[in-house]
């Protein structure tokens, strides 16, 4: 297969737009954190090692960044165990359903589709409740019960002798799996700062997909053709030729039954190294010192802790009255909405006559460009401190293959290049960084926003494809392309109203606090002048400055 001519200049000439034209009106930052006198002094490997991990690590101590490394293992790595864990739960129904699980439960209607649907009910209705239990329980007790729940259900769908109870299995594995996700995001946020958090969140999303999936598809379809799209079919595969009929289990509910295996570890890992918050950890790898100084790291940065505003209906008050919750939910389920081509990219190939071989070595291809830029626009956003350039540019950008496929030119060309590079605007990522750092100061709302962000934008997927993706319409998808290219400028358009809106909150914010500079100042000098110490001229200056605030 030829490499892509479009990519390189494609990157290239992103990365030029975010630094000609977007950092300049994103938040003032230098490249390293600090002074030039410290960043001139720093050997090479330290600056390497800035440039390619926290862009402040030079600034640290060998205390803290001991901590980090403490919460790398405990937050990133286990978390992107339980996630991938959670994937791979949720996506093992498609492998068993074409592994007999359809002969042997009589599906012979709509009922796979029913299943997926019973999952999304689950998965919709438990993720912002889910997500505030969190604030008030410990996440370490909490996240160890919902993966304990779904494993206990993945097993019982080894059992399963009707579609109907499997409708039952699916729905309570998505009750129990919809707060992973927005938990951890939370979490994060919780602990790490503007140059740490956003390439952690992308490594974290990036924990989802399975790598050496997409490698061995590369690598292996020319000569066997494709074994799944995911680990789950390599899985299925090797249980299914080894256990079919053992202790005469049919190998689809093997499936079933090593995933719940597989589920149990992972659970105690939350469970024994999850550190819960800063204000209550209790993990056991962490001295009495480095718990003090998380709790006072986050209170520098301005984080809330748990328990400052209240549980209750006033937490829905604040959710309405405020834009925050509004902006970020909409702008993340406008944008997600639109992040739906890729999905319809092998379905054109057939269509276009590329061969099976083909049909899964070049989709492959794109998700490494995809996975890529995660991993680019959350390393890119840290190291420069803007959210707004790595949110706002990636979906500029997502302007052309969305164009490109709603218009549909007759060059086959064009619209391959579209596919390819259609994952450049994800963002996710980032986008979630924005919005912990957005509502730093409401821990309870911060939580409801990052569950309501993610579990409208599930809800709204579940629905959107059917209605504007007919199959009917492959596939040129006359609804959808050009549905998607319009989601992608409503998409633009929230995420400047959102940034707009943050930018005029930091300026009453800080009228207000030279407001409360001057009130202090005037009571000084009046308490002064009983004593003489102050003018009348001086009184003049300061009504003046008072008038100008």
């Amino acid at each position: 297969m030829e490499s892509n001519p479009y990519l390189l200049p494609v990157i290239v000439g992103f990365l030029s737009f975010v630094k000609l034209f977007l950092l300049p009106i994103s938040r003032p930052i230098t490249m390293l954190a600090g002074n030039p006198e410290e960043t001139g002094s720093l050997t090479v490997w330290q600056k390497l090692k800035s440039y390619i991990w926290d862009s402040d690590a030079h600034l640290k101590s060998d205390f803290e960044r001991r901590l980090l490394k403490k919460l790398d293992v405990g937050i990133l790595v286990i978390g992107c165990l339980g996630f991938f864990m959670r994937y791979l739960d949720s996506a093992n129904l498609a492998n068993a359903y074409v592994s007999g699980m359809k002969e042997d439960l009589a599906m012979n209607g709509n009922q796979y589709t029913y299943m997926g649907t019973f999952y999304t009910i689950g998965y919709a209705l438990f993720q912002i409740p889910g997500t505030l239990a969190v604030t008030r329980v410990r996440p370490s007790v909490f996240l160890f019960v919902s993966e304990i729940g779904w494993g206990i259900f993945t097993f019982a769908q080894a059992g399963a002798r009707t579609y109907n109870q499997m409708y039952a299995f699916r729905f309570m594995v998505g009750a129990f799996e919809a707060s992973f996700f927005p938990s951890i995001l939370y979490l994060m946020g919780s602990w790490y700062n503007r140059h740490e958090l956003a390439k952690r969140i992308a490594i974290f999303h990036l924990s989802g997909i399975s790598f050496f999936d997409v490698v061995s598809k590369i690598r292996f379809n020319q000569r066997v053709g494709s074994l799944g799209t995911s680990f789950g079919g390599y899985l299925q595969a090797a249980v299914y030729t080894t256990l079919d009929g053992v202790h005469g289990i049919a190998g689809w509910r093997w499936l079933f039954i090593v995933c719940g295996c597989m589920t149990a570890p992972c659970a105690i890992g939350l469970l024994v190294a999850l550190p819960d918050l800063p204000s209550n950890t209790r993990a056991w790898y962490l001295s009495q010192d480095e718990r003090k100084f998380a709790l006072e790291r986050a209170i520098t940065l301005g984080k809330s802790q748990p328990g400052e505003k209240n549980l209750d209906w006033t937490l829905v008050k604040r959710m309405f009255s405020s834009w925050k919750w509004y902006g970020l939910v909409l702008g993340y389920v406008v944008y997600g909405s639109s992040c739906q081509n890729t999905s319809y990219f092998a379905i054109w190939m057939k269509s276009a006559g590329y061969n099976v071989v083909e049909r899964n070595v070049i989709p492959s291809c794109s998700y490494l460009i995809s996975a890529l830029c995660i991993f680019l626009w959350g390393f890119g956003s840290d190291l420069t401190g803007s959210r707004f350039a790595f949110v706002f540019g990636p979906l500029f950008y997502g302007l052309l293959p969305t164009g490109i496929l709603a218009f549909w030119p007759r060059n086959e060309k064009l619209i391959l290049f579209a596919f390819m590079t259609g994952g450049v605007q994800l963002m996710t990522a980032v986008f979630f960084t924005w919005a912990n750092e957005l509502l730093v100061d409401d821990n309870e709302l911060r939580a409801l926003t990052i569950s309501s962000m993610n579990g409208l934008q599930y809800s709204v997927s579940a629905w959107l494809p059917i209605v504007i993706f007919p199959q009917t319409m492959a596939p040129t998808f006359r609804r959808g392309f050009p549905g998607t290219f319009g989601l992608v400028i409503a998409g633009l358009i929230a995420i400047v109203g959102i940034k707009l809106l943050a930018d005029r909150d930091k300026r009453r914010a800080t009228r207000r606090a030279i407001l409360q500079n001057s009130s202090g100042e005037s009571s000084i000098r009046k308490e002064s002048s009983i004593d003489g110490d102050i003018t009348a001229a001086e009184r003049r200056e300061e009504d003046s400055e008072a008038e100008k605030i």
